[in-house]
């Protein structure tokens, strides 16, 4: 279905509204799982089942985790960190941290699983990761390209006590490896090469402390210990928040977030506080990449012209985003510079334009705040926001209706 947004500028007559949004699609991955590997039955509170976790989930329990769901609360019954099941299936679809964190997960067991994956996320890169797999020990049969979906992988009971990762083009390897290396039973010391944004790799520290384990720091982590089982409370997505709190950049209102508080373990919280004084400017969003496409998306309507770097990885998510920023752009008249790592974009009045959406939630739900403030802008394919948040396009007609 495609969406036309409606254009509200300058016509609100209440500024104050609250929205709610679904809980932290990155916090629910990651409990998840370490409720899997912990010992006894976990309760998550806030849980998000969009796409992507609800497709974490059936992986867990295509691998004989158990787990109840009630609304947005998950119980799940752990492991203990060794999997009764030594041979499973799987299919991660889409979802970029099941296809990261599970085979990690994998490569701690003694058995043998195959894993699938959407025809998108083939073009995703794992290589690095599964390169650190093998070093650990784990074996691979790959039915495609050499280190990509899809593939058998084979565990080991007795992995190598030292693995080195290049997290270059995600941090997602790191925490993968960090979660997951408690099931070894042994101490395991984890190495990064390459330089990502760790905000996300902190948070994974955190949450591993909540649920009972501490990982040394020096020179890499030593992970050794065991999950408990805990009644834990997900944060609200702070990356699906951010996309009101630019509407509030460009129209002037004061939309609330309910549940959003001034410290997060989530680094999109970042990109909220370089709204409240940006105007333009040069900035490096390595640390919140995700806000890359909602800053390009507002960007027209700020004072100075405003330049997006460190952001080359983009390109190899759910679409070439940096791509999906110029053509979208250009469609509505804007001026845009395409840079290898970002872009340049210049201040303008958008045109009505059909945005294309290439597949991506993020495309989609980003450009519909551009359209708040210009004539004539239509989301293509809008369903696609379902991958985090299935209710943006419904929240935002409410939204515009209370502000109205």
């Amino acid at each position: 279905m495609n969406y036309k947004v409606k254009n509200v500028y300058g016509k609100t007559k209440s500024e104050k509204v609250k929205v709610s949004v679904p809980g932290s699609k990155s916090i629910t991955a990651r409990a998840m799982l370490l409720a899997a590997v912990a010992e006894g039955t976990s309760t998550l509170f806030n849980a998000q089942f969009s796409d992507d976790c609800q497709t974490f989930l059936n992986c867990l329990k295509a691998l004989g985790i158990p787990a109840e769901v009630h609304g947005s609360t998950v119980k799940i019954t752990g492991c203990g960190g060794k999997l009764g099941l030594k041979e499973g299936k799987i299919n991660v679809g889409s979802a970029g941290t099941a296809a990261r964190f599970l085979p990690a997960f994998l490569a701690f067991q003694s058995g043998k699983y195959y894993l699938d994956c959407s025809k998108q996320m083939q073009a995703r890169p794992v290589a690095p990761l599964i390169s650190a797999l093998k070093s650990l020990g784990a074996k691979f049969t790959f039915y495609g390209e050499e280190n990509c979906y899809p593939f058998t992988i084979e565990g080991t009971s007795t992995p190598a006590e030292e693995v080195t990762v290049d997290i270059t083009k995600s941090s997602q390897f790191l925490s993968a490896l960090l979660i997951s290396a408690a099931c070894a039973g042994k101490p395991i010391k984890i190495k990064a090469n390459g330089t990502h944004g760790l905000d996300y790799v902190n948070m994974t520290l955190e949450m591993m402390w909540s649920f009972g384990l501490t990982a040394e720091e020096g020179d890499g982590y030593v992970v050794c210990g065991k999950y408990s089982a805990k009644k834990y409370d997900i944060e609200p997505d702070i990356s699906a928040a951010c996309y009101f709190y630019a509407m509030n950049k460009i129209l002037g209102t004061q939309i609330e977030v309910g549940g959003v508080m001034p410290h997060s373990m989530q680094g999109d919280l970042k990109f909220i506080k370089l709204l409240q004084n940006f105007d333009g400017g040069k900035i490096d969003m390595r640390e919140y990449s995700d806000q890359a496409l909602t800053l390009a998306a507002i960007a027209p309507y700020l004072k100075s012209p405003t330049e997006i770097c460190g952001v080359a990885h983009i390109r190899k998510q759910e679409c070439d985003r940096i791509a999906a920023i110029v053509t979208n752009l250009a469609a509505m008249g804007v001026r845009c510079e395409e840079r290898e790592d970002g872009v340049k974009i210049y201040p303008a009045a958008p045109k009505p334009a059909l945005i294309k959406t290439f597949g991506d939630h993020r495309v989609a739900m980003a450009f519909a705040v551009t359209g708040l403030r210009a004539d004539g802008i239509e989301i293509e394919n809008a369903e696609v926001c379902s991958k985090t948040f299935k209710e943006y396009f419904d929240v935002l007609d409410g939204l515009c209706a209370e502000l109205t």
